[in-house]
């Protein structure tokens, strides 16, 4: 599992002519020739995907945060006509593919004037588009006690209220849970972006890696595994720095 990883780092370092020519991990001479000018080989920089990735990726988890919290507590905590029916509804939506709904979904975003713009990308994730989300909350929500949300209506709360004031801040694990799955899978994301986005100057950093390969030049592997090392650096820190609510929010979600 790691060895990709290790071989990875390893050509990041080497010449051109070594990363396919030599099966050694060990560089013969480290070349940070890659890193240097990689960040700056295509015609935009680097830190511009950089922070296009970052907006993208910070708008989608606020979003999947807000929007799927709310869906998972009216499923889990309030009483409503058709919640069984709807909740087996969007749990039926987890074995749709992406693909089939990618062209409705693109026609649709087309005639709003979307295309070439990061709506498409961002607004979904305010709607609670992400079933998974829904189900991981819920299935944490509805283990904490109903006597909470019973003592909160007695003081007058409501439902609103009891949602913001007693089960959000209970809810940290499931949520920092969330907020890890869902900036991996943002952040790492190729297939949207590319769909939806023109404009070099709006490519995230999976679209600027396909950059270094050239179909009728020269494609600059050196250079593009050197960036691919750096764009893992944001993902890695944050799931070092939120792992332990990770492994309690997944522990105490009913998904062992």
């Amino acid at each position: 599992m790691l060895y990709p990883l290790f071989w990875l780092l390893a050509s990041s370092f080497k010449p051109e002519n070594e990363i396919f020519g030599s099966l050694t991990l060990w560089p013969s001479e480290f070349r940070f020739d890659n890193y240097t000018e990689g960040w700056n080989a295509l015609p935009q920089s680097f830190t511009l995907f950089y922070v296009n990735s970052a907006i993208v990726t910070v708008l989608s988890v606020i979003g999947n945060l807000i929007s799927c919290s709310f869906a998972a507590y009216a499923f889990a905590r309030l009483s409503f006509t058709g919640r069984r029916f709807l909740f087996a509804l969007m749990m039926m939506t987890l074995m749709i593919p992406y693909h089939v709904v990618l062209i409705p979904q693109y026609v649709q975003f087309l005639r709003l004037g979307w295309v070439d713009t990061y709506l498409p990308l961002v607004v979904p994730r305010f709607l609670a588009s992400d079933a998974f989300f829904i189900f991981l909350m819920v299935q944490f929500f509805r283990q904490l006690p109903r006597e909470l949300d019973e003592a909160a209506m007695i003081d007058g709360c409501s439902p609103f209220k009891i949602y913001w004031a007693i089960i959000l801040p209970l809810s940290l694990p499931a949520m920092g849970t969330a907020a890890i799955f869902s900036l991996i899978w943002v952040w790492e994301d190729f297939l949207a972006p590319l769909i939806y986005l023109n404009d070099i100057k709006s490519y995230t950093v999976p679209l600027a890696l396909r950059l270094f390969l050239d179909q009728e030049g020269k494609s600059a592997y050196g250079q593009m595994f050197a960036m691919s090392v750096l764009s893992l650096v944001p993902v890695v820190i944050f799931f070092v720095l939120f792992q332990k609510l990770i492994v309690r929010g997944i522990a105490t979600s009913g998904m062992k």
